[in-house]
């Protein structure tokens, strides 16, 4: 009994696997063999499909009209030989009022909107990014901001700042303005952010706004009030500011756009959009830019049904579709001159002579 008792213990201990196909890897295998009645269709498939898809998307990203004005060094308007960027270098806590006058050659037909652009701007550096706190921005008020806003969590006196952190602390506050001859072309402030930002991501506190927000300071680059931010329109104040929101939404590369207004289009002269003539762009100079090698400017466009003006895509559909059917020419050619049949290159064993 003792003989087989350990008989059935040295059974029980064995780890060899079931005796399955699976565990004992006898499952049927397939293994694609490259050839190239396999590869080179697959090459002049991708041109084929690549190259028309660009040509599409390149035509409709030329569809959008555009125009760029860089006000990065723009003349102080009362001093010709003093730049604004100069003058806030030295007033910082100062403003300066320049004006720049285009012509636009071409009519801006449909809905026209402005953003500003920047450039060598790291929105996307990690400490930036989480400089935040998104209780504060939903509403949720508390006299002890989140660890992340530091050094923009309190003032100097210790009070809390709303909305804290570097994000908020460095908004966008140029403000620009457009005229055409006499008349000034209206823009709205509203319906330029994410409508999932403005419906989830940021609220106001209950009740009154400026007796919720006592207690706090305002951060420490803002000139202006959280509940002053827009004075024509109530509803577009404090955390649900649409400006405060696009600038919240963090950019991803150096150099980068955002929405700043949209052409009403309702006004008399601009019901079509912008006509071609000569336009003056009115500054009020704020942002200052030039410590780290920035630029500022101003963008207007039009848009197609892909959204705004990007020849890249389109060039990169372009090039990879001719790379891949130069390549699928190319490897036709050695195919047909060098190769050898499908039937001797699966019968090579390694007794076969080279030749």
């Amino acid at each position: 009994m003792s003989a087989q008792a350990e008989g059935q213990g040295l059974q029980q201990k064995s780890k060899r696997p079931a005796d399955s196909a699976f565990k004992q890897q006898r499952l049927p295998a397939w293994q694609p063999v490259l050839t190239a009645g396999t590869v080179l269709p697959t090459f002049f498939i991708i041109g084929i499909l690549f190259i028309p898809v660009g040509v599409v998307l390149l035509y409709f990203s030329d569809e959008v009209s555009e125009h760029v004005i860089d006000y990065t060094n723009c003349n102080k308007i009362d001093q010709i030989n003093l730049t604004c960027a100069q003058y806030i270098e030295s007033n910082p806590s100062s403003r300066c009022e320049c004006q720049i006058n285009f012509n636009l050659t071409n009519d801006f037909n449909g809905n026209v909107f402005m953003y500003y652009g920047l450039s060598n701007y790291y929105q996307n550096h990690r400490r930036y990014v989480k400089s935040r706190d998104d209780d504060q921005l939903l509403g949720r008020l508390s006299l002890t901001p989140s660890t992340d806003c530091v050094p923009f969590a309190y003032t100097d006196e210790q009070v809390p700042i709303a909305p804290c952190g570097a994000i908020a602390n460095s908004l966008f506050n140029d403000t620009l303005t457009l005229h055409y001859g006499s008349e000034e072309v209206p823009l709205l402030n509203t319906g330029i952010a994410w409508k999932s930002d403005k419906d989830t991501k940021f609220h106001n506190p209950p009740g009154n706004l400026q007796t919720a927000l006592r207690g706090f300071a305002k951060p420490k680059f803002w000139k202006k009030e959280l509940w002053e931010l827009d004075q024509q329109n109530p509803e577009n104040n404090g955390f649900q500011n649409e400006d405060l929101i696009v600038w919240m939404r963090t950019a991803a590369l150096p150099s980068f756009r955002k929405l700043y207004r949209r052409v009403n289009h309702t006004a008399p002269l601009f019901t079509e959009g912008l006509k071609r003539g000569i336009y003056t762009l009115k500054i009020n100079y704020q942002y200052p830019v030039t410590a780290f090698d920035g630029s500022k400017k101003m963008i207007l466009s039009t848009t197609s049904v892909l959204g705004g003006k990007n020849p890249f895509l389109g060039i990169a559909y372009i090039v990879v579709g001719c790379i891949c059917f130069s390549l699928g020419i190319a490897l036709l050619i050695i195919h047909l001159k060098c190769s050898k049949s499908t039937t001797e290159m699966i019968n090579v064993n390694p007794r076969t002579p080279y030749s």
